[in-house]
């Protein structure tokens, strides 16, 4: 299956290649990635999209992930793209639970394990902060301070977040939900300076 988040890591990959070789004076290596990440992005922006112009896991489904979020985190597309604000929002409506991310919804995606998931706490974070920069400030403020008040007594995260209860799940601490909480934070802070004009 041809994934669209690992198809634009590879994207990515080769885009920042592109220009850490151009810093180098690597012309040649510059123009070779640079034409190989353009075929990639081409290639997503026309299979991976959904006839509502919404993003979607893989090429042969109109299924959501959330890791679909990391396309206006990476700059893939800017934030006001169309395509970009419609994912954001279908997986903001269509795949959380009690506004927390689920990855995906299982009865969609046979990833080969049984029973059910929690919301993943990395992935409400990614939608905190693709809030924010598609313009959804507000929006983006009032899940952050929800996600910030399910930390444990340490403030610390874990993997998973059962969002009826706020228990936390999965692995505990886990280090790179603290980074996306970073992110979102900075984000927040970023979407409401720009509105108060500053």
């Amino acid at each position: 299956k041809h994934f669209t988040a690992s198809k634009a890591l590879c994207w990515v990959a080769l885009d920042r290649g592109r220009t850490l070789a151009e810093g180098r004076g690597d012309t040649e290596r510059a123009e070779r990635w640079g034409k190989v990440a353009e075929e990639i992005h081409a290639e997503i922006c026309e299979k991976g999209i959904d006839k509502r112009g919404v993003f979607v896991q893989h090429y042969e489904t109109e299924a959501l992930d959330a890791s679909l979020l990391l396309l206006p985190l990476m700059a893939f597309l800017p934030p006001d793209d169309e395509r970009v604000r419609k994912t954001v929002l279908a997986i903001a409506d269509e795949l959380t639970e009690d506004g927390l991310v689920l990855r995906y919804k299982v009865e969609h995606t046979d990833d080969g394990l049984e029973g059910k998931e929690g919301t993943f706490t990395i992935c409400s974070f990614w939608l905190v902060t693709a809030l924010a920069r598609i313009g959804e400030g507000e929006r983006a403020r009032k899940l952050c301070e929800k996600l910030l008040s399910f930390a444990s007594p340490l403030q610390l995260y874990a993997e998973e977040i059962e969002a009826a209860s706020g228990r936390h799940l999965g692995n505990f601490p886990q280090a790179f939900t603290h980074l996306s909480l970073i992110n979102a934070v900075m984000s927040v802070i970023e979407a409401e300076k720009s509105a108060e004009g500053g």
